[in-house]
């Protein structure tokens, strides 16, 4: 039976659905890992010769500061070299007690290599390994195995540290002439800016005026040579971390638009403009410019913004008007469909613009922290409209894909989304290839090319281009054909393929992005038949011109979030989110790669960092039908608490007992169903490159969900949610029910997890119940910050769905939830 029902229902909304179960962590025995086998007189002496050695050269370095220059606590910078095998040892290399940080972790330069650990020593304090050696080498502990073995077993060696110790990025990128200027990004340690910039102006290093505040870091920009911060290392406390600056960002902006006639007063004599909206789509980009008779109706004077004032707010050639390009897909979509039809037109939102980008494009522009960049460029649009809601929407990326590893950059987009006070919603693009493609490129080369900064951000939806476009009209390209078939991955969208397991699914989603055109011989092209027509930014010369690539799928994304925020107004930015994701499937010949896996996971796991959760549609994201149904729910929970002075440990769980359409599922029988789950959250980003260990964790906390089965008790499906929260917390495989799962446990990366089970009917109608409970965070973790007693909200939707068959299962729901209500 064909699944023609028509989407018509509204999604049903569960209020205060949740029932806050506490956590009980049952009686565990832990199990330490197994440490290196070491001679240990042998070991004892060549640590000891090597410290010595180390606090020496450190003794020497105190005694030849400048006194006019010398600041902060007195003390030194050492490198503790561990076996790269040996990342729990990183955290028991400080002492807070002794005002001992670890700062930096340099990750293995190769498999197997060594992992290379920058800790702060107060000079009062210089003597603490010293001594931990001391009582490996002469004492026992009650087992009777060396003291401290824990910690100087895993110790390789120690060096004084250098400037060079602290640079976490890839390692050549580290300036090989001492006296080279560059632009630096400066972590400082907390609470020592003014010290720094002190230091900076006696130094003659020149600081950016911008930073960027992290709970335990606070990022500036600083043009200097790698001499002058070795003085600033030797001088200080201030430095905990240093990475390269990332250069201007750049764009694919190259899509020169055919020439072409324009409809314009057709459509402006049918249009309807959003006057009264309360919803935007904010665009930072190279500004807009509006005097576009297609943008003038959608984005007011007041609402176009410039981070500098001598820049302007009006776009410019010099970026080829692609702030302007993007205006009219998240405005309209592709154009060409506007242009031919002859319906009404009424956006449902308006558009805001901020101009971010200089004046003029390339290289030769200083670089600047975007991550102070993008949150001043949001304030200027919120101050001028502050209860306006909006979906921010950014193709600005930097010319330094991401390793998946959290940047200043996306770090503070992070931070800009989980702003307590004012939770965002920010859409990024994923970024695309900059090299020529050919037909045999396609996917190979999406796969290797990761996903550009700072579009790893965790908080924030990601997305990259899928095409369906593949025909070719234009008789000056006859013998060209489309590189990418239809429903597969646009040619230019990178992907998170060759990311680490640990690091969250990019992108989540995929729009539409246009193709490129080959003739066999030559790269592809992007020729208008295969891109997204839109708004030309000098219309005195001509009104349209194309886009395409994962700018104008960031721009489609961006309208859908605002459609969505135009008809729920008072749904929070993670619901927002989860509609998105949770609306994605597959195309079919997506899914057709993802089928021919049986059941493979990792091979699952890679197509799914390749195509995020597919391709959203607007109508699966607002509506249900009878056989197609929806519920949504927005809850919160207390994920920690700390008791007298003991450590922070786990504290809530939920419990969502969901109105079931179980006889109607009961009745179907064999008939395969389908539930889908989708759980989104913003989490508080803690940056810093510090070995990502349990201690030094990047997000404030996560969240997981599991369903009940079809064969456990309530009571029972409230244990295995405890035991799936100690599991998840030692790092222990899942159990029970993950097998169930298109994804399983590979769905808890990063701040939003959705997943799919597929069944019969009556397995279905028993698993009437979802667990959401919290796993660690730093938040837990650090308890000294103070934040373990905050609360943290998420949005939940579950999806029942009956395909091909005439059943009903929305009404009996929608009974049980007006019932409730009333009672």
């Amino acid at each position: 039976m064909p699944d023609d029902f028509p989407r018509d229902r509204p999604h049903l909304f569960l209020r205060a659905n949740g029932e806050t179960e506490p956590y009980r962590r049952p009686n565990q025995v832990i199990n330490a890992p197994a440490l290196p086998e070491r001679d240990r007189a042998a070991h004892a002496a060549a640590l000891e010769q090597a410290i010595g050695a180390a606090l020496a050269a450190a003794r020497q370095q105190m005694a030849d500061r400048d006194a006019a220059i010398a600041a902060g606590t007195p003390g030194f910078y050492l490198e503790v070299e561990l076996p790269g095998s040996e990342r729990a040892g990183v955290d028991q290399l400080a002492d807070r007690r002794q005002k001992m940080e670890v700062v930096a972790v340099r990750e293995p330069a190769v498999p197997g290599g060594a992992l290379l650990v920058s800790v702060f020593v107060p000079a009062r304090a210089e003597d603490y390994y010293l001594k931990k050696v001391e009582a490996y080498r002469t004492r026992e502990s009650p087992s009777g195995r060396p003291r401290n073995e824990a910690l100087v077993s895993r110790i390789e060696t120690v060096r004084l540290a250098t400037a060079r110790s602290l640079f976490t990025d890839d390692q050549g990128l580290f300036p090989e002439n001492p006296v080279e200027r560059v632009w630096w990004e400066v972590w400082l340690r907390e609470g020592r800016r003014e010290v720094f910039e002190r230091l900076a102006q006696a130094l003659n290093a020149q600081v950016k005026p911008h930073a960027v505040r992290f709970p335990e870091r606070e990022v500036m920009l600083v043009l200097s040579d790698s001499q002058t911060l070795d003085r600033l290392v030797a001088h200080s406390d201030v430095v905990a971390e240093l990475r390269k600056a990332k250069d201007t960002p750049s764009f694919f902006m190259g899509l020169g638009g055919a020439e072409q006639r324009a409809w314009s007063d057709d459509v402006l004599g049918r249009m309807v403009p959003p006057d009264g909206s309360n919803t935007a789509v904010c665009l930072l980009d190279s500004g807009v410019h509006r005097a576009h008779p297609l943008i003038a109706p959608i984005l007011t004077a007041a609402d176009c913004h410039t981070i500098n004032p001598a820049w302007g707010a009006d776009d410019t050639a010099a970026w080829q008007g692609h702030g302007t390009r993007m205006a009219g897909v998240a405005g309209y979509g592709n154009l060409v469909t506007v242009l031919i039809g002859n319906a009404p037109i009424a956006p449902a939102y308006r558009l805001e613009s901020v101009r971010i980008l200089p004046p003029a494009a390339g290289p030769a522009n200083d670089p600047d922290l975007y991550g102070a960049i993008t949150g001043e460029a949001i304030a200027r649009a919120e101050v001028q409209a502050p209860q306006r809601r909006r979906a921010v929407a950014m193709a600005v990326t930097s010319t330094s894909p991401s390793r998946g590893h959290p940047s200043s950059w996306s770090a503070a987009v992070d931070q800009l989304c989980f702003e307590e006070t004012a939770q965002r919603l920010l859409i990024l693009s994923a970024g695309n290839i900059q090299v020529d493609l050919m037909p045999s490129d396609h996917l190979v080369r999406n796969d290797v090319e990761p996903i550009d900064d700072p579009a790893q951000a965790w908080n924030a939806l990601t997305v990259g281009a899928f095409t369906e476009k593949v025909t070719i009209t234009d008789p000056a390209f006859a013998g060209y054909a489309p590189i990418a078939p239809a429903g597969e991955l646009s040619p230019r969208s990178r992907t998170s393929v060759a990311w680490h397991r640990q690091w969250p699914v990019k992108p989540e989603v995929v729009f539409e992005g246009g193709n490129l055109a080959h003739d066999g011989a030559a790269p592809g092209d992007p020729i208008d038949d295969l891109q997204l027509l839109t708004t030309y930014h000098r219309p005195d010369h001509r009104h349209f011109t194309t886009l395409g690539d994962t700018s104008a799928a960031t721009a489609l994304a961006a309208g859908m979030a605002g459609s969505i925020l135009s008809a729920r107004p008072q749904l929070w930015a993670e619901t927002v989110r989860a509609l998105i994701v949770h609306s994605a499937e597959w195309t079919p010949a997506m899914r057709e790669r993802i089928d021919a896996c049986q059941g493979a996971k990792n091979r699952i796991q890679a197509l799914v960092r390749r195509y995020g959760y597919g391709v959203p549609d607007l109508d699966r994201a607002l509506l249900s039908t009878r056989n197609d149904l929806t519920l949504m729910v927005e809850d919160e929970l207390q994920p920690f608490q700390r008791e007298g002075s003991a450590a922070a440990k786990t504290r809530d769980m939920k419990l969502h007992r969901l109105p079931w359409p179980r006889e109607q599922l009961a009745d179907l029988g064999a008939a395969k169903v389908e539930l889908r789950v989708t759980l989104s959250y913003f989490i508080e980003p803690n940056p810093g490159e510090r070995g990502w260990t349990r201690r030094h964790r990047y997000g404030s906390h996560g969240l997981r969900f599991r369903a009940k089965a079809a064969t456990e008790t309530v009571n029972e499906f409230r244990a295995r949610i405890n035991q799936a929260a100690r599991d998840e917390e030692e790092g222990i495989a899942a159990g029970h029910g993950a097998e169930d799962w298109l994804l399983g446990t590979f769905r808890d990366r990063g701040s939003i997890h959705s997943d799919i089970w597929s069944g019969t009917a009556a397995d279905l109608s028993e698993r009437d119940a979802i667990g959401v409970f919290p796993v660690g965070g730093w938040w837990k973790e650090k308890p000294y910050l103070e934040r373990f007693d905050s609360r943290a909200r998420y949005a939940l939707i579950v999806t029942i769905k009956a395909p091909g068959s005439d059943v009903d299962i929305y009404t009996p729901v929608e009974t049980q939830i007006a019932v409730a209500v009333e009672a």
